[in-house]
């Protein structure tokens, strides 16, 4: 019987999977694949070919925002853009990861929308728990009737992955050399029972399931943006660049994001000013004005995972107006698993010499009851919901 301790462990490409293997019927089929919603065409924009190759240029819209931003938040004018991203292997900093999930490229339009300039903090989360009373799913001990084959009772206890790097190097090729499942870890004690948040306001809030970062957003009379959203926002009005901020990873040689230099994972040498997990807001924002859009902490999307989305976007219509994600998640990894949102965006963990999920266009997944401590979340709030605050 395997460990609830090593199951909770699980992760992928430095995104968190892991929780859903418990939750699912070792017994239960591979669930079928579910058809797509029909997504509505919009109209073909009227602008001049893009210099990169296999996207069109973003057409942004023109309208102004409505109103004063709400605190903390930048405006996101919405328009039409190429979703996705190109095989970033060809590329110097590309990785070994074609990552056929992000693509093809295709044409997605999306409305203006208000999105938090950083992501949410350990302040900033405190407020709402202190509000609240609420308890994150990492602080609750695991019910023996949650799962189909019941633990050993000493498994069961609250807690939550966390990285940890191992004291001499390893291959590559199983991540369980780097993550362990910590008792009393969550985002009150990010590394665990003997941390805490003295001098952590500032940070990004860790540890969040799905669940956890709903109940924040609607406490917030906010919500967690879509896939597409959260792209169209992360390029700042760029069409097909590979980082958020544009082609070089070190413009001017200055680092523009908190990922992971070193012999990975045994040691961060920290050239970008952080070993681990930085502070908000600590490199330059990109075009819309919004901070760490790659690297530091991964954040939940609210789309269902499937690798072949893009695939049946692009083959229902030439431009996806809105496009919230299919009707249920499927990973092939792990067909019996149904309950995996998309990521965006990578961590402090992300380098090229495993996991480039930092370039915008990339992709996540997480089980959406599995936290960790390089996973957080940023809210959005619709424009015609301002004024209408909790």
């Amino acid at each position: 019987m395997r460990s609830l301790l090593v199951v909770l462990a699980a992760l992928f490409a430095g995104s968190v999977v892991g929780l859903g293997a418990w939750l699912a019927d070792s017994q239960s089929k591979p669930r079928r694949i579910h058809p797509l919603d029909p997504v509505e065409s919009a109209p073909a924009p009227e602008t001049e070919a893009s210099a990169e190759p296999g996207f069109e240029p973003t057409v942004a819209n023109t309208t102004a925002p409505p109103g004063e931003a709400p605190a903390g938040m930048a405006w996101i004018p919405g328009g039409e853009f190429s979703m996705g991203c190109a095989d970033p292997r060809p590329s110097l900093c590309g990785g070994p990861d074609a990552m056929p999930d992000a693509r093809p490229i295709h044409r997605v339009y999306v409305d203006g929308f208000w999105m938090d300039k950083t992501e949410v903090t350990n302040s900033q989360f405190q407020e709402f728990a202190d509000a609240t009373g609420y308890v994150t799913i990492a602080e609750r001990t695991p019910r023996a009737e949650d799962f189909p084959v019941a633990p050993p009772p000493e498994n069961l206890v609250a807690g939550s992955t966390v990285f940890t790097p191992p004291d001499q190097p390893v291959p590559l090729d199983n991540h369980y050399r780097w993550w362990n499942y910590v008792k009393g870890a969550s985002w009150r004690h990010p590394q665990g029972p003997d941390s805490d948040l003295a001098g952590r306001d500032d940070y990004p809030v860790v540890h969040i399931a799905y669940p956890d970062a709903q109940a924040y957003a609607a406490w917030a009379g906010k919500r967690i943006p879509t896939e597409a959203e959260w792209e169209f926002a992360a390029r700042g009005g760029l069409a097909g660049k590979q980082y958020t901020w544009g082609n070089d990873l070190k413009p001017h040689d200055k680092w523009m994001a908190n990922t992971f230099q070193g012999r990975f994972p045994l040691n961060d040498k920290a050239e970008d000013g952080f070993a681990g997990i930085s502070p908000v807001a600590r490199y330059p924002a990109n075009g819309y004005g919004l901070y760490d859009m790659a690297g530091n902490v991964w954040e939940w999307c609210s789309d269902w995972y499937r690798p072949d989305y893009y695939d049946h976007l692009a083959q229902s219509t030439r431009v996806a107006r809105n496009p919230d994600g299919p009707r249920a998640s499927f990973d092939p990894r792990e067909p019996t698993v149904e309950q995996k949102r998309v990521h965006r965006g990578g961590s402090f963990l992300c380098t090229e010499q495993y996991c480039t999920r930092y370039i915008v266009g990339t992709r996540g997944l997480g089980d959406v009851m599995t936290g960790s401590n390089h996973l957080g979340f940023r809210c959005v709030k619709d424009r015609h919901l301002i004024g209408a605050s909790p």
